[in-house]
């Protein structure tokens, strides 16, 4: 396993790991410009550079979610989301890696704190994996045999730890929950990453410096207590012990990109005139109009991201429960995080037609985002299957993707 330094010299100059949430967040925004100039660099690589791993270890990103128990920073949901903002705005693959291993403080909640400890000596240890069931696991005394292949893998090429979801097996019979809860029962597993074979199959559209690889697990041993389900709290209860904690932060890189692109479309436009006409481009309803209609999405659709994180997160840091939420306001984090892939993605393309020929080329940034937000777009978070679960929670149905509305029956 990768050794992780205690102390590091960050994109700002200091030394060590960040106390707050508004010195991660000075630290984001400070590497950001570096991120941009080197974005090229990284979509060549198919990964994140070894160095920027490091840059973004010093920003605490990957130690944000970790709570005072632990001697973490503890961010908001709404913290943790400026933070992934501010990343993308430099580049979409080093935020999206950066809000993945972030999810190491979230999953330190769902473990006991004695394998904590253990296996995260340092906060700033980097854990990826696929959540989805794609393996089995077959129990066995102390643990279980855990092998498949999974997809997907973000991150996996720099990560600590690898997590995984797998179906559990039982003499090779499907192991039904205790309680009864559920037929067939899946956990997630922790694997360290150097028992893990990475599959380089990551060759995209975009986000192609994230390091998505697919990956093989083959029979490897993992102690019970290396197991755990986002429905099973064992750690301190806190508005992050729950069970969609993982998916908040994740529309952060999206309206990222989104901000990037509508300030480097105005900045350009304010230098441009119209070749066949000489009107300069501020004066051109075209322009006018396109920008104007894309900052009016763009802010709509971040405060509705910001405004369902506040009501949550004010719900739960007062002891109340996700049930405690009208319908409307928990269906509202769900449908908010698709809103802002989606409309990032919609402005993204609008401002690559405004500026026609000039986006066009590889090493345009326009170029970049329009298939960034394309990529990002076909993460399950931006699909249908949320709309079809919440219209069926918001009808009294039975939704399929339960997890993204924190239901636990």
């Amino acid at each position: 396993m990768t050794t992780t330094p205690t102390a590091r010299t960050t994109a700002t100059g200091t030394a060590g790991p960040p106390q707050d949430a508004a010195e991660v967040l000075a630290r984001a925004r400070a590497l950001a410009p570096l991120l941009r100039e080197r974005a090229a660099e990284v979509e060549q690589a198919r990964r994140l550079p070894a160095d920027i791993v490091e840059l973004l270890r010093g920003t605490g990103v990957f130690r944000m979610c970790f709570g005072p128990e632990w001697g973490g920073p503890a961010l908001t949901s709404m913290e943790q989301t400026g933070v992934i903002e501010a990343l993308a705005y430099g580049d979409a693959s080093a935020a999206w890696c950066g809000v993945i291993g972030a999810n190491t403080g979230l999953i330190a909640n769902f473990l006991d704190p004695g394998v904590v400890k253990e296996i995260y000596p340092s906060l700033d240890l980097i854990t990826a994996g696929v959540l989805a069931p794609a393996g089995r696991a077959e129990k066995v005394p102390g643990g279980f045999r855990l092998s498949g292949r999974w997809s997907f893998g973000s991150g996996i090429t720099h990560s600590e730890w690898v997590t995984s979801g797998a179906f559990v097996y039982l003499d090779g019979e499907p192991y039904a929950s205790p309680d009864g809860s559920n037929p067939h029962e899946s956990r997630q597993f922790m694997v360290p990453q150097d028992q893990v074979e990475i599959i380089d199959n990551w060759n995209t559209t975009g986000l192609r410096g994230s390091g998505s690889c697919d990956y093989t697990i083959t029979d490897v041993f993992v102690p019970e207590a290396r197991t755990f389900t986002f429905y099973e709290p064992r750690g301190r209860l806190s508005p992050l012990s729950q069970p969609e904690s993982f998916m908040r932060a994740l529309c952060g890189v999206p309206l990222g990109v989104a901000r990037a692109a509508l300030d480097h479309a105005r900045t350009q436009a304010r230098a441009r005139t119209d070749r066949m006409t000489g009107t300069d481009w501020s004066d051109s309803f075209r322009a006018q109009t396109t920008i104007a209609a894309c900052e009016a999405d763009f802010n709509a659709t971040r405060n509705g991201v910001y405004g369902a994180m506040t009501r949550q997160w004010e719900v739960l840091a007062a002891g109340g429960t996700l049930d405690d939420l009208t319908e409307t306001e928990r269906a509202a984090s769900p449908l908010a995080w698709l809103h802002a892939f989606r409309t990032s993605r919609s402005i993204v393309t609008r401002l690559y037609d405004l500026h026609q020929t000039w986006s066009i080329n590889r090493d345009a940034p326009m170029d970049r985002w329009l298939r960034d937000t394309t990529t990002m777009c076909q993460n399950l978070t931006a699909q249908d299957a949320v709309l079809e679960s919440v219209g069926a929670y918001l009808l009294g149905g039975t939704p399929k993707f339960r997890i993204s509305l924190g239901l636990t029956s």
